[in-house]
């Protein structure tokens, strides 16, 4: 069953410094500031991504044991909605995650200078194989630009996965509710009505999305953009204009698929199961 924790007194008093904590350990403390903030097991997850489950559920109990969390069953959430408000604010970084998350940044912006994609390794790694191929597995395309939507759609189906696209936050809200979970989710930064960051945040703080694999397609790639979609949770970055192959190769990474599938082999565009649909 899922579970969400909480923060007993002794944990408030921990997250928000009212004690000593030069001996307290950083994963305490990490843990302790995002239950502040969201509780929910697969939210925590998502977040810490590049830890393993197993890992994040031991300091979990650790903290049941000291007695600075508690947890109950999770309750369900009402729909998800990624329109109007902003994202909530996350709690401040440890030392030690800032000094890491800045370190990425500048790798990143290094990498996609180079070559135009960027994958978070850190976070993927520890992200479960998709289990299926690229001809079953299904892309849900968020970009509202119509010619870069179908010629995304074209790439995605050439590499050979199934693909959906949507031009909108509201479209966005309405396919993740009513729709089968896709395999995976490339966003567009810039929307009509909403941004791209601000979207990564609320699917990040949503149980059945939190791990998610995401990646970010943009046509800027200043460090500052970079920073904010590491931070949020992005599994990778695209810079526009790409390619199909460098799409196939950030996907197959992402979901560990063995490799891209051959030029020609996946469906004709138009014919997939999951329909290439502009919205």
């Amino acid at each position: 069953m899922s579970r969400v924790y909480y923060l007993t007194a002794s944990g408030t008093d921990a997250a928000f410094g009212r004690n000593d904590q030069r001996d307290f350990p950083v994963e305490y403390r990490r843990l302790l500031g995002l239950i502040s903030s969201e509780g929910h097991i697969e939210v925590l997850r998502g977040r810490l991504r590049r830890f393993p489950d197993r890992l994040i559920d031991d300091w979990l109990k650790e903290l049941e044991d000291l007695q600075m969390i508690e947890a109950k069953p999770a309750s369900e959430k009402g729909d998800i909605t990624l329109t109007a408000l902003r994202a909530p604010r996350l709690p401040p970084l440890q030392d030690e995650d800032s000094t890491r998350l800045a370190t990425r940044t500048v790798i990143a912006g290094s990498t996609l200078l180079r070559s135009g994609s960027f994958v978070a390794d850190e976070r993927v790694a520890h992200l479960p194989p998709v289990g299926k191929p690229p001809s079953e597995t299904r892309v849900l395309l968020v970009e509202d630009d119509e010619s870069q939507a179908l010629l995304g759609e074209l790439r995605l189906s050439l590499a050979g996965y199934q693909v959906r696209t949507v031009g909108s936050a509201k479209a966005l809200s309405r396919t993740l509710r009513m729709d089968e979970r896709p395999d995976l989710l490339l966003l567009d930064i810039m929307l009509p009505d909403g941004d791209g960051f601000d979207i990564l945040g609320k699917v990040r703080g949503w149980p059945e999305f939190a791990t998610l694999p995401i990646v970010m397609l943009t046509a800027k790639a200043e460090l500052s953009d970079i920073h904010r979609g590491l931070a949020l949770g992005a599994d990778g970055y695209i810079t526009k204009p790409y390619s199909k192959e460098q799409l196939a190769e950030v996907i197959s990474r992402v979901l560990k698929h063995d490799q891209p599938q051959p030029r020609g082999t996946g469906p004709v565009p138009g014919k997939q199961i999951f329909t290439a649909a502009h919205e």
